[in-house]
């Protein structure tokens, strides 16, 4: 159990309980019995950064953070607050309409040496809206495309996936959306409503489940969110289809399901989800592990949401910031970025921000 450590005074309610909740209850009820628990609601921690424009990915880095920008930026936030905006110079452009944009965001594993990444981004081609992923590399104040990883991807106004992560493997695992067809989910033929393996160079790795492809596991609708546990257990979130978001373990070659059951249904050869929200709905994005728990990013949801694995239960973890987009940790300490600017969201004063919390385990 943790307790939130006071930092600065802005306006947030963080929620941090000590019961466990039912996954399929009501927000409302667990918040009440959270706070009535504990007394642990505070409006306290620290903002890193603001006024950040439709943030996706968060990255930490010895020097301070990345955050790709759906619009088509990386920003560096220092060590002291400080952003600097660092263009992309790529040869297709950034197409930010509706959910697709420059979205994912990962650094290569050797990056204090070779200074590249990889990005995950809606482009144009014919008049139909597609993604790719790209290795970049940075030159001074920007980024500069190195080389195509994967092109093609299926895109849409919705459902373009887009999450990027360096598994444990070192292999390069990227989530796409359905692209708004489902039939495409249960397509081999397609890579939209997947999660895609492949190596750092871009080639299939030779032990993925499906020969000469990058498909490593189907039947998704909009997975934006990767972790692993500490024993290479493989996690994605997902969005449901009118509430029923889902995290689902990943096995390769594994079917989840999509367009054919969701929640509890049963078909034969499909994977039902270790968690869903019931009639609930998340909308989950970023994923995180740690010591025995998954964090989501909840953006509709408007929270992060705590899973402990052993005990199979959820609760509400952070709350009253509005729209979550992505969560990272950093030992005791846990940082994730707002995204009330995207369409969806109410934005405060500042929004978006990099916000810090730091968690002080109980003795």
């Amino acid at each position: 159990m943790y307790k939130i450590l006071i930092i600065m005074m802005i306006p947030l309610l963080f929620v941090v309980g000590c019961n466990k909740q039912d996954s399929n209850q009501s927000e409302q009820s667990e918040q009440t019995s959270s706070i009535q628990n504990v007394n642990a609601t505070v409006q306290d921690s620290e903002v890193i950064a603001t006024n950040l424009k439709v943030p996706w990915d968060i990255i930490q880095t010895d020097e301070g953070f990345f955050i790709s920008q759906r619009g088509g930026t990386i920003i560096k936030v220092h060590e002291n607050g400080q952003k600097t905006e660092m263009p992309l110079q790529m040869e297709r452009d950034v197409v930010h309409r509706g959910e697709g944009g420059l979205l994912g965001f990962v650094l290569h594993p050797d990056y204090s040496q070779n200074q590249k990444a990889y990005v995950y981004h809606t482009y144009e081609e014919q008049g139909r809206r597609q993604n790719r992923v790209v290795l970049l590399k940075q030159v001074n104040q920007s980024w500069q495309e190195q080389k195509v990883m994967i092109e093609g991807i299926p895109g849409s106004n919705i459902h373009n996936g887009g999450r990027l992560e360096i598994g444990p493997d070192q292999l390069l695992y990227v989530s796409t959306g359905d692209a708004a067809q489902k039939s495409n989910a249960q397509d081999l033929n397609s890579l939209s409503g997947k999660i895609l393996r492949m190596n750092l160079d871009g080639s299939i790795p030779s032990d993925n489940p499906y020969d000469n492809s990058y498909i490593y596991s189907y039947g998704h609708r909009n997975p934006q969110g990767m972790t692993w546990s500490e024993d290479g257990t493989m996690y994605a979130s997902e969005h449901g289809s009118r509430a029923y978001d889902e995290i689902n373990l990943i096995k390769p070659g594994a079917n989840y399901g999509w367009p054919v059951i969701r929640g509890d249904e049963q078909k034969e050869g499909m994977e039902r989800p270790v968690f869903h929200s019931g009639e609930n709905t998340w909308a989950p994005s970023g994923l995180t592990y740690r010591n025995g728990h998954l964090y989501m990013a909840g953006l509709r949801g408007e929270q992060i949401r705590e899973f402990d694995l052993e005990q199979k239960s959820s609760r509400v973890f952070v709350d009253g910031v509005g729209r979550v987009r992505d969560i990272l940790f950093d030992g005791n300490d846990m940082y994730f970025i707002t995204n009330n600017t995207d369409g969806r969201g109410t934005p405060q004063l500042n929004d978006d921000k990099l916000i810090k919390v730091v968690l002080q385990q109980d003795s």
